[in-house]
């Protein structure tokens, strides 16, 4: 008898391991296959990449290598002396050219009064018309002329056009500055976002509006976020040589890999421990919502009804 109770004894304590083992096994599979996460996710922003739109010897430098600087501040300074000159020349210019007009105005005006009087002719008047066309063009140009002096001269002065953090900056004054030459990189504070790439059998499981769970790696604190869209396109190695499209590389090595899709996450806040940082690596975990969930496993005709009902209400 004491035989009979080891023996089952023991085959029931190998069914009940057996039977966690398949449930913890599930859970796993269900967890690393299945389950919107993933660990290949990346801190991103938009990068300003800012270059001068005049040319000439960099006479100040105002920032340095990762400083905080504001929308409007001025970053460095091309020698301004240039664009002054050019600035006072073409004032000169457009107050020659305003008394040109002046005159020819004056002119006009004198000779239309004596053609009724018939002391000067028709050909004279049309050529004091023709001088007062000329004028207007000279004083429309000089004004062209000098608004384009203050463009330069305004210019010369490079001011961050967004909120930042100056990156990889090592400009000195007397370094020479060209037109459209890539003189800072600036990134962009108020566009961080959180890209999740997530593989494609995930995907029916993550909807807009999700909320998401951000780990940096090598941090303690978890940003908060929710999804805000999914990409509608990645590249495709076999048909698109241009690679105009996201081109995400599979990181397991199955028979078949799947492809991973970018999903942007918003960042709805961030734990003072958090230091958001453009490329970091985080793991991103969507929590699923619950009515989501609860309407994919519904079969068709109590979709509708519950469509309806929701109509009627």
């Amino acid at each position: 008898m004491k035989q009979i109770i080891t023996y089952s004894g023991r085959i029931l304590l190998t069914v009940a391991m057996v039977a966690c083992a398949a449930v913890l096994g599930g859970n796993l599979w269900n967890y690393y296959m299945a389950a919107p996460w993933t660990r290949d996710g990346r801190i991103c922003s938009d990068v300003v990449k800012i270059a001068p739109d005049v040319s000439g010897l960099v006479s100040e430098v105002l920032v340095r290598d990762n400083q905080r600087v504001h929308k409007g501040d001025i970053l460095f300074r091309v020698d301004p002396v240039r664009f002054e000159l050019a600035f006072r020349q073409a004032q000169a210019q457009l107050t020659g050219a305003r008394a040109a007009l002046e005159m020819a105005q004056h002119d006009l005006a004198r000779y239309q009064a004596a053609v009724k009087t018939s002391a000067i002719s028709l050909q004279q008047l049309e050529q004091a018309e023709t001088t007062l066309e000329q004028a207007s063009s000279n004083y429309n140009q000089a004004l062209a002329n000098r608004d384009l002096a203050r463009l330069n001269l305004d210019r010369s002065a490079i001011k961050a056009p967004v909120n930042g953090i100056i990156n990889n900056f090592s400009l000195k004054p007397g370094d020479y500055a060209a037109t459209g030459v890539l003189a800072l990189v600036l990134i962009d504070t108020d566009s961080f976002y959180v890209s999740g790439y997530f593989e494609e059998t995930k995907l029916e499981r993550i909807h807009i509006g999700d909320a998401a769970v951000i780990s940096p790696m090598g941090s303690k604190g978890s940003i908060q976020g929710h999804v805000e869209s999914i990409a509608f396109g990645i590249h495709d190695r076999e048909r698109d040589p241009t690679g105009v499209l996201i081109n995400v590389t599979p990181t397991f090595s199955w028979v078949r890999l799947a492809q991973r899709v970018p999903v942007r996450i918003h960042i709805d806040s961030v734990p003072d421990s958090v230091r958001l940082i453009s490329g970091r690596t985080v793991n991103v975990k969507i929590i699923e919502d619950a009515s989501q969930s609860q309407r994919k496993q519904m079969l068709p005709h109590e979709i509708q009804t519950t469509h309806a009902t929701e109509s009627g209400n």
